[in-house]
Parts: C-alpha cells; sequence; structure tokens
C-alpha cells in the first residue's frame, strides 16, 4: 500500500518491502559455514581485544564457538613452535628415506606389470649369482 504525504511523494509500507526503519537493510550476511580462515580471522580479531559479544553478533554463533575456536587455535600455535628432537628428526628423515625407497620400487612393479601385459620382452640382466 503506497501512501502520498502533503508533498506528493509517495512512501512504501515495510508490508510491500521496503526498508526496516531500524536498520540499514545492508547489513553481511555470515557465512553458514566457516572454514579455516574464517575462524582464523575471528579468534585473531578475538585475540587483539574486540568485544566476544559483538564479534558473535556479527558472525551469527554462540561464545562456546568462538571460545572454542579461540582454545583450538592457542593449543595448535603452541604446537606448532615445539620443534623435533634429534632422535625424532633422525626417525623423520629414516622415514622419508623409506618412502623414496618404496616409492621407486612401486614404479618400477608398474612397469613390469605393464610389460607382461603387453607380453614385450622384459629387459636383460645379470644373475644375482
Amino acid at each position: 500500500m503506497s501512501k502520498q504525504n502533503d508533498k506528493g511523494i509517495s512512501a512504501v509500507s515495510p508490508v510491500e518491502g521496503g526498508r526496516r526503519p531500524t536498520g540499514t537493510g545492508e547489513t553481511k550476511a555470515a557465512p553458514k559455514r566457516f572454514w579455516a580462515q574464517h575462524k582464523t580471522e575471528a579468534v585473531l580479531r578475538l585475540l587483539r581485544g574486540e568485544d566476544m559479544e559483538t564479534l558473535r553478533r556479527e558472525l551469527g554463533v554462540t561464545a562456546a564457538k568462538l571460545s572454542q575456536w579461540r582454545d583450538t587455535f592457542l593449543a595448535s600455535g603452541a604446537d606448532g613452535l615445539k620443534k623435533r628432537s634429534p632422535a625424532e628428526e633422525a626417525e623423520y628423515r629414516r622415514l622419508n628415506e623409506k618412502i623414496g625407497e618404496q616409492t621407486m620400487e612401486i614404479e618400477l612393479l608398474r612397469e613390469k606389470i605393464r610389460l607382461l601385459e603387453a607380453k614385450a620382452p622384459l629387459g636383460w640382466r645379470r644373475s644375482r649369482k
């Protein structure tokens, strides 16, 4: 229902889809699914001192969820700062070498299977004696 005021300008009532008088109508909707980047940005805003209540309302999540994100971020951040011990570093190198050896062996076996399926002659090799 459009109504005209005394100056001849029509006003749209809220029933017809006009803006609500309490807001600008230009609020940005929070994502329904928060990816790691969204969570990290929210946690960093919390850690910089933003009010949790304001942030919670802006994002449309509970204070408990924000606290959980913050605690998870801080826990993994502490783990990320830890260095490996020399024994762990040696084991890491040994396992990476083992992965490399197994990858090469798998590639050679796949090539051998391909040749056998094609009934092509295998390469000549010396005896292991």
